[in-house]
């Protein structure tokens, strides 16, 4: 994608605020035409620039268990670490996961139900997994900021 313009990272932060704003509202607020709008919308997604609209729910809301774990493997051939990444990025418990460096190979985010959901989920992940060297689990007590905003400005940039 060419660089983006004033217009294409106000109607980035416009949609990272609340991807569900009608397109005449987001048209409004981003000072242009509704269907100036929802061509840029549409460029933007087609681009890939805009992955997916999600809606987040309220940890506190739902509940659960919130875990943070740390995994390094024994094997570290390319296929053994996709190997793992597939296992950890089809399972429902798994939120997020990152391949990382140094340390860990792999950080995820699950969350579950409660103890006993994590531990069957440990088992399935961690034990089960011939290749798991170690596993380091540290459990959310509170939730103190989440975003997945980024600051487009900073990041990418604009033309303008």
């Amino acid at each position: 994608m060419n660089k983006l313009d004033d217009v294409d990272i106000r109607l980035l932060e416009l949609l990272q605020a609340d991807a569900a704003s009608p397109n005449q509202d987001l048209a409004a607020a981003a000072r242009v035409s509704p269907p100036t709008a929802l061509r840029r919308v549409r460029r933007l997604v087609e681009s890939g620039l805009i992955e997916r609209r999600i809606a987040l729910l309220s940890a506190e809301a739902i509940g659960g268990l919130q875990a943070i774990v740390e995994i390094q493997l024994d094997r570290q051939g390319i296929e053994h670490v996709d190997a793992f990444e597939a296992i950890a990025v089809a399972d429902a418990a798994v939120q997020q996961c990152w391949r990382v460096s140094p340390g860990p190979d792999f950080m995820l985010v699950l969350w579950v139900a409660d103890m006993a959901a994590y531990n069957t989920a440990a088992a399935r992940l961690f034990t089960q997994q011939a290749n798991v060297r170690n596993v380091k689990t540290f459990f959310a007590t509170k939730r103190a900021k989440f975003d997945a905003r980024v600051d487009v400005r900073a990041v990418v940039g604009a033309t303008t």
